[in-house]
C-alpha cells in the first residue's frame, strides 16, 4: 500500500463512505503479511517511495506467483527480477495482467496509484556492448517501474569511443548516468571523467576467462581515478536504477 492509497482509505473512514470494519480488514496485514514461506513488506512503498521487489532467483514459481498476488491484493506495484523461463511461464498463467520482458528477466503489474515522474534531467543508461543487454534492460525496466523514462545509449563502449561522444549533448544534460560494461570495465571511468552529474558503474559478467566472471570490471571501476563515480555489484542493474531514482529524488 502506498501513501496515496492509505490517505484515500483514511479519508473514506473520515467522511463515512468506508465502514471502519472494512478499513480494518484492509489494514490488518500491515506492516507485513506472513505467507509462511515469505513475509511480504506492504509498508515499503510508504518508507521508500516504491514497493518491495520480488527477487525471483531461488524461489519456486508458485512462491513468486503467491507473493505477487499478495502485493496485488494490497494495491501496490508488483515488480519481479531475475525471473527464469519457468517463473515467467507461471506468471503468465497465474497473473494474466502482468507485463513481461524476457531479456530483462522481469515482470510487473502497475498499481492503481502508479504515477510517472517528471524530471528535466533524465536517467541516461549507457551500455558498452550488446552482450550487456540483459543487465541494461533490467536497469531500464527498474527505472521505468519507478516512474522514470530512461534515455538509452546502447553499444557505446570504448572499443569505438567515437560512438559514445556522438551523444555528447545527451550525456551533458543527464541527471544521473548508469554506465554498464563488462570486459575491462573502462566505460564508467571515461564517462565520469567527462560529465558533472553522478555516474553509477555497473560491472557485468560478460568477458573472457581472466575477466573472472565480472571481478575484473568491478575492481577496475572501484579503482577508477575519475571523480563522481560510484559502483554497484556485478550485474546489478536493479540496484543501480534504484540508486539513480534516489539521486534524482534528492535533487
Amino acid at each position: 500500500m502506498d501513501q496515496s492509497l492509505l490517505m484515500s482509505l483514511l479519508a473514506g473512514v473520515a467522511d463515512h463512505t468506508l465502514p471502519v470494519a472494512d478499513a480494518l480488514d484492509r489494514l490488518k496485514n500491515l506492516p507485513f503479511e506472513d505467507l509462511g514461506f515469505a513475509k511480504v513488506d506492504h509498508h515499503r512503498a510508504m518508507r521508500k517511495g516504491y514497493p518491495e521487489a520480488i527477487f525471483c532467483q531461488g524461489k519456486t514459481p508458485e512462491h513468486v506467483v503467491a507473493i505477487a498476488r499478495a502485493q496485488i491484493g494490497h494495491q501496490v506495484t508488483v515488480f519481479g527480477t531475475r525471473a527464469n523461463r519457468e517463473v515467467l511461464d507461471a506468471v503468465r498463467a497465474g497473473i494474466p495482467e502482468a507485463e513481461i520482458d524476457e531479456m530483462a528477466r522481469c515482470f510487473w503489474v502497475k498499481s492503481p496509484g502508479w504515477t510517472k515522474k517528471e524530471s528535466s534531467k533524465p536517467i541516461v543508461i549507457c551500455s558498452a556492448g550488446t552482450a550487456d543487454r540483459p543487465v541494461t534492460m533490467e536497469a531500464a525496466r527498474t527505472a521505468e517501474i519507478l516512474g522514470h523514462t530512461p534515455v538509452m545509449l546502447n553499444d557505446v563502449g570504448v572499443a569505438g569511443i567515437h560512438r559514445l561522444f556522438s551523444h555528447q549533448d545527451t550525456l551533458l544534460k543527464a541527471g544521473v548516468i548508469l554506465a554498464i560494461a563488462g570486459m575491462e570495465g573502462a566505460l564508467p571511468s571515461v564517462i565520469a571523467g567527462y560529465v558533472s552529474c553522478p555516474v553509477i558503474g555497473v560491472p557485468t559478467s560478460v568477458g573472457y576467462g581472466v575477466h573472472l566472471g565480472g571481478l575484473v570490471p568491478l575492481f577496475a571501476m572501484l579503482n577508477s581515478c575519475a571523480t563522481g563515480l560510484t559502483v554497484v555489484n556485478i550485474d546489478n542493474g536493479f540496484g543501480a536504477a534504484c540508486a539513480a531514482a534516489g539521486i534524482l529524488a534528492g535533487q
